[in-house]
């Protein structure tokens, strides 16, 4: 618990320590109680950001006392600290398997914000786990740099494939003007194999070990006011992947990017509008390996289809492809029984949407017009109406009605 004291400009400056170290903080000198009061919140929810604290209280008063100044204020920041090491304990139930988690975190592991994680998790069929440590910038909590080391299996059944990765990585993280960077190194040692009998031959070809080192940058512009739920905004994002320069044996150039705008409408509805695409190209003259292809379909891209069942498939099994688009247009609306401003009913959402995109391999031999003419070719597309329910400020569960349209063969389509 600190005290500060702040004085009107025509006095002469304090040469408290104590007050300097906040005008850090805050550098406007001429504060009035508005200003007082906005300055202390935004320095709250900073130190509420570092994770290292359980509560921050701000009390503002008049200054008092023989060394008070006139027209000074006193501002006391009164903090609880989080405990310097604590546990978690949960169940996870899905894709049939059941699973046992521990956690152990030290949220303050230096007495700078720094953050080391554990994660164990043991399952009915695997066994995975993830060490990870954070260290902030002092000053620049933006600026960040995050090294992780992990085992994780995934198990995907549209492709008849089990992924066993264990691998380290380093992620720098800082802002850059309006923009944010990530910049990463990934060493990975990757073993794939099928996840039953009946795979086809393709994905049995795939199985096997290899090892990718890759580095990736990330660009993103994000002025969205929720995630979840955005009513204004846009959000960009760019992302590039080059394999194979610094070791291994995967050797690609990824390429993907995503945009989204948001325009609240009248009567409190929403539109919005997203367009994401990306292309691999294999370098050296390798084959792409399945576990670095682009999927496409299921809710979070093509609504009506299957979980990633567009594009390219061997024997039902899909095989992904080196080279994709899709976008939608959304309606979002509030319940027509929806009770008062901030009421339950602001959870919910009804939906209409227009889904479109296709996924597919292309012969680099070929000129960018022969690209996009294949990309254009055997459009999946998709309409329908739900409901979206906001689940807090990290997910979102939906209840949609679909009519696939444009659908080829191989093409995996629920209920048609």
């Amino acid at each position: 618990m600190e005290d500060h004291t702040y004085a009107e400009p025509q006095e002469k400056e304090s040469s408290s320590p104590k007050k300097q170290k906040l005008e850090d903080m805050l550098p406007a000198v001429c504060l009035s109680w508005f200003q007082v009061m906005k300055k202390s919140h935004i320095a709250r929810q900073r130190l509420l950001r570092l994770g290292v604290f359980k509560e921050v209280e701000v009390l503002i008063d008049t200054s008092e006392g023989s060394d008070a100044l006139p027209n000074g204020l006193d501002v006391t920041f009164e903090v609880t600290e989080v405990k310097r090491l604590t546990g978690s304990y949960n169940t996870m139930v899905g894709n049939n398997e059941g699973s046992m988690v521990l956690g152990l975190k030290l949220p303050n592991m230096f007495g700078r914000a720094e953050k080391l994680t554990f994660q164990f998790s043991y399952g009915t069929k695997e066994t995975s786990y993830g060490l990870s440590f954070f260290k902030p910038q002092p000053g620049h909590f933006e600026r960040n740099l995050t090294l992780n080391m992990y085992k994780v299996t995934g198990q995907f059944p549209w492709s008849s494939l089990k992924e066993t990765d264990r691998g380290v990585s380093a992620e720098l993280n800082f802002p850059l003007g309006m923009t944010n960077h990530t910049l990463k190194w990934e060493g990975v040692w990757r073993e794939l194999g099928c996840l039953a009998r009946s795979a086809s031959f393709a994905v049995r070809e795939e199985s096997g070990h290899s090892l990718k080192s890759a580095l990736s940058h990330t660009l993103s512009i994000d002025s969205r006011n929720s995630a979840i739920f955005p009513s204004r905004g846009a959000l960009f994002r760019l992302n590039q992947e080059l394999a194979g320069y610094t070791g291994g044996d995967a050797s690609f150039l990824k390429e993907d990017f995503e945009l989204q705008l948001n325009k609240r409408l009248f009567w409190d509805s929403v539109l919005s509008a997203s367009l994401w695409g990306g292309m691999l190209c294999p370098i050296g003259g390798q084959p792409s390996c399945i576990a670095d292809r682009f999927y496409l379909g299921g809710p979070t891209s093509v609504r009506g289809f299957g979980m990633y069942s567009i594009g390219p498939q061997s024997e039902g099994d899909y095989l992904g492809g080196e080279a994709y688009w899709a976008g939608g247009l959304h309606l979002y609306t509030p319940l027509p029984f929806r009770p008062g401003k901030g009421g339950f009913g602001d959870l919910f959402r009804t939906h209409f949407f227009l889904n479109a995109g296709n996924l597919c391999n292309l012969n680099y031999g070929e000129g960018p017009r022969a690209h996009l003419q294949k990309l254009a070719e055997c459009i999946r597309w998709s309409y329908g109406a739900g409901i979206v329910l906001r689940l807090g400020n990290i997910a979102r569960l939906e209840l949609n009605y679909c009519v696939p349209m444009g659908v080829q063969s191989g093409d995996r389509c629920p209920g048609v």
